[in-house]
């Protein structure tokens, strides 16, 4: 008998969470589609190539979908347990609240190894390929983020205008307009063309470019006098065909800082992050051994500027700044202004540099952390969820959803505010990422307790009966209308 409550208690809380998984799991992805929408459309993508994105870029909403689902499903088991009197039923047959838990117990803590092994070895994965295909995208088609008749200054230093931009992967143009980007110092040079094709580059870093039945004009200006360059003010060059090669390498970087995705950490697993946060802790002290002997060497070079002043000369008496003549005073105020800036501008630089660091630190640590910390979220949302469905004793969509969402956005509040925290330096990156455990962990034990000792926690009859006294002390008997 026992055996079949097991099994239909865990067929119970399968319906509901592959239904509640399916829909967060879509949320999250539309989520992730709204932000990239940009990236995808217009781009001469795919259908396949945009799933395929898709299914790497989402692998990480696993982390916080699942432990979710358990919760959301969780409640709703036990509620409808509740409601139905179910649970009202076993244990009047002798079965406790804690061994009707038990099955459900064992098949979330699966759960959690599953969470654990997916984000140490598939996530890490996921995010090398989303990262690779999104640089291929920029590195390999940057002609379809050009607008046809529009000047773009996407090329760094240049400004280039197609009048069409044909073909399947958008690498043939025409009407091709190039302008270097130059100030009235440096060579002007411009190039038309009628018709050009991107083609690969050895070098990814590199756009290459094709151009065909064209015009090269220059005005070189550098290192000639004027005398010269009235004698030979302008230069026009025709070709048939022209290669160029253009660095495209700030526009990879760019793209990839757009999509936060330039860490390599996030392609390790729980060992091997250990050793990255070992070199990042070496490395940083490196660093800050450097910036701490920049600092002494220059407290040190004005401490010998002083000392090599000759002491054996009379001193003369230092005249108030009042009897100077403006000028001087002048002189004197920008000095000590400009030393005072410059102290101080170094000071603002080092301590960015070192929170850049810290930050960096922080931010290996606690994502390999979280790779632990996520699968035990799992057990900590199964103790607050059959907890609470067991306790309000409603299931469906209605209240047991609005307090799952509510214990959700507590832990996802908390969550962020202790990642920024140990970010800033204000927090220690370990706490922080297991912090929101340790505060719904006494919480879930909590509730647990009072599921088990049938506590009316969420009774409003009970608590009107507690504040009765003081509400009726305070309050005026009413006359009934047929004494008026």
């Amino acid at each position: 008998m026992i055996k079949k409550i097991d099994g239909y208690v865990i067929k119970t809380f399968f319906g509901p969470f592959i239904f509640i998984f399916s829909v967060l799991f879509f949320i999250f992805v539309v989520n992730i589609i709204w932000i990239r929408l940009a990236q995808f459309t217009g781009k001469g993508l795919s259908y396949w190539e945009i799933l395929k994105l898709l299914s790497y870029l989402s692998a990480i909403v696993v982390q916080l979908v699942l432990p979710l689902t358990i919760l959301l499903s969780a409640i709703m088991t036990f509620g409808d347990f509740g409601e139905r009197y179910e649970l009202a039923a076993m244990k009047a047959a002798g079965i406790s609240l804690t061994r009707i838990m038990l099955p459900l117990f064992f098949v979330t803590f699966i759960f959690s190894l599953f969470l654990f092994f997916f984000s140490n070895n598939v996530i890490p994965d996921f995010q090398r390929k989303a990262k690779n295909m999104l640089y291929n995208i920029a590195a390999t088609k940057p002609a379809l983020n050009f607008t046809p008749g529009q000047f773009i200054q996407q090329i760094p230093g240049y400004s280039v205008k197609f009048d069409k931009i044909l073909g399947e992967n958008g690498e043939n143009i025409e009407g091709v307009f190039i302008h270097k980007m130059a100030n009235s110092y440096e060579n002007q040079q411009s190039i038309v063309a009628e018709k050009g094709k991107f083609v690969p580059a050895a070098n990814r870093n590199y756009l290459k470019l094709v151009l065909f039945n064209g015009h090269i004009f220059e005005d070189n200006i550098e290192n000639v006098d004027y005398a010269q360059r009235l004698k030979q003010p302008d230069q026009a060059i025709k070709f048939d065909t022209m290669v160029s090669h253009f660095n495209i390498s700030e526009i990879i970087n760019k793209a990839l800082e757009a999509e936060k995705i330039t860490d390599d950490y996030t392609f390790q697993n729980f060992i091997e992050l250990n050793t990255t946060i070992e070199k990042a802790k070496t490395q940083n002290s490196d660093i800050l051994n450097n910036i701490n002997s920049e600092l002494v060497n220059q407290t040190n070079g004005f401490i010998s500027y002083i000392g090599k002043t000759n002491t054996k000369e009379t001193p003369t008496s230092v005249p108030k700044f009042e009897t100077l003549k403006p000028q001087k005073k002048q002189e004197v105020l920008f000095g000590a202004y400009s030393k005072i800036e410059s102290v101080k501008q170094l000071n603002s630089t080092k301590t960015e540099q070192i929170q850049d660091l810290h930050a960096y630190y922080s931010r290996i640590i606690i994502y390999q952390q979280r790779i632990f910390a996520y699968s035990m979220t799992c057990l900590i949302f199964f103790l607050i969820g059959s907890s609470l469905g067991s306790i309000i004793r409603k299931g469906g969509l209605g209240l047991p959803v609005v307090i799952a969402i509510v214990v959700f956005i507590i832990f996802y509040v908390i969550n962020l505010s202790v990642e920024n925290m140990a970010w800033a330096g204000k927090m220690d990156p370990y706490l922080a990422s297991w912090l929101p455990n340790m505060i719904l962990f006494p919480f879930g034990a909590w509730l647990t307790y009072k599921a088990l000792t049938d506590s009316q926690l969420f009774d409003v009859e009970k608590y009107k009966a507690i504040f009765k006294p003081l509400i009726n002390r305070f309050s005026k008997n009413k006359e009934h209308a047929r004494y008026r």
